[in-house]
């Protein structure tokens, strides 16, 4: 079983936010291959399976710097190890829409990854990180706002490619 991990912060306010990417790609890939969403609660996280590969989605509803209590709950569930879920996170220090993928690595400042890792105890599991950057709001505005910041009408209208993107690499997976 493979399990992926989108990063965002639950509810409507939070939607087509920097730091909701990861639900957005999750949100992309079970629309396109019509998954169905549940509230799992013994996870704190909405959950969907894709039942053709066995594939595990996961949007913790833990707020995204908890992110690593749902992960935890998961992994022991199911009894996998960290090199069994795959993380989607944003990254405001890459050129938006660039995807940059690692087997494993530090959290980079990254309050969601701090918390897998300090859940999980390693930093060896898989993340895609997706490029945020915007270097003309970021510089008139808190990283905190920044990543809370809707996209902007060029970066919208980018999505839908990077968000096929996504789908491929985790297709490939």
């Amino acid at each position: 079983m493979k399990v992926i991990v989108g990063f965002g912060n639950p509810g409507s306010k939070y939607n087509f936010t920097r730091h909701n990417l990861g639900f957005l790609a999750l949100d992309f890939y079970a629309k396109t291959h019509k998954l169905t969403w549940q509230n799992k609660p013994k996870f704190n996280a909405i959950v969907a399976k894709n039942d053709e590969n066995g594939t595990l989605f996961i949007k913790a509803q833990t707020y995204y710097n908890e992110v690593g209590q749902s992960v935890r709950a998961v992994l022991d569930f199911y009894k996998l190890s960290p090199q069994d879920i795959l993380v989607i996170c944003d990254d405001f220090n890459l050129e938006f829409g660039k995807i940059r993928f690692r087997e494993r690595g530090s959290a980079g400042g990254n309050n969601g990854l701090k918390s897998i890792i300090a859940h999980l105890g390693t930093e060896d599991f898989p993340r895609l990180r997706i490029g945020t950057a915007n270097d003309d709001i970021r510089s008139k505005v808190g990283d905190t706002d920044f990543v809370l910041s809707r996209f902007s009408e060029q970066e919208y209208a980018e999505l839908p490619t990077i968000l096929r993107e996504i789908e491929s690499f985790i297709d490939k997976k």
